[in-house]
C-alpha cells in the first residue's frame, strides 16, 4: 500500500490544476478509501496519532456528505495532504 502514496500524493496535486469536476469525485473516492485503509492499518499498528490523522482524513474525502470549504480551502487540503503522503513513503522508506 505504501508504495501508493505517492500516486495519491501527485493525483491530489493535480486538483489544483481546472479539471473536470468528475475528476474530483474520483479522487474523494480514491481518497477515502486509501486514507480508511491508512487508518485501518495504523489502528492494528497501535499508532494512534496517524490514525486519528487518517480517519479524520477519510471523513473529510468522503464522497457522500460534500463539505463545501471553497476552492482555495480544498486546494489547501491537497497539498497538505499530498506532503503528508510524501512524508509518510519516506519515513517508511528510511526504516
Amino acid at each position: 500500500m505504501k508504495r501508493y502514496y505517492p500516486v495519491l500524493a501527485i493525483a491530489l496535486l493535480v486538483c489544483l490544476l481546472p479539471m473536470p469536476y468528475g475528476y474530483y469525485v474520483l479522487i474523494r473516492f480514491v481518497s477515502a478509501i486509501a486514507f480508511g485503509m491508512m487508518a485501518y492499518e495504523y489502528y492494528h499498528q497501535k499508532q494512534k496519532k496517524l490514525y486519528v490523522v487518517t480517519l479524520g482524513l477519510t471523513l473529510l474525502f468522503q464522497p457522500l456528505v460534500k463539505i463545501p470549504l471553497g476552492r482555495e480551502v480544498w486546494n489547501l487540503v491537497d497539498v497538505l495532504c499530498a506532503v503528508f503522503l510524501l512524508y509518510l513513503f519516506w519515513r517508511k522508506k528510511r526504516t
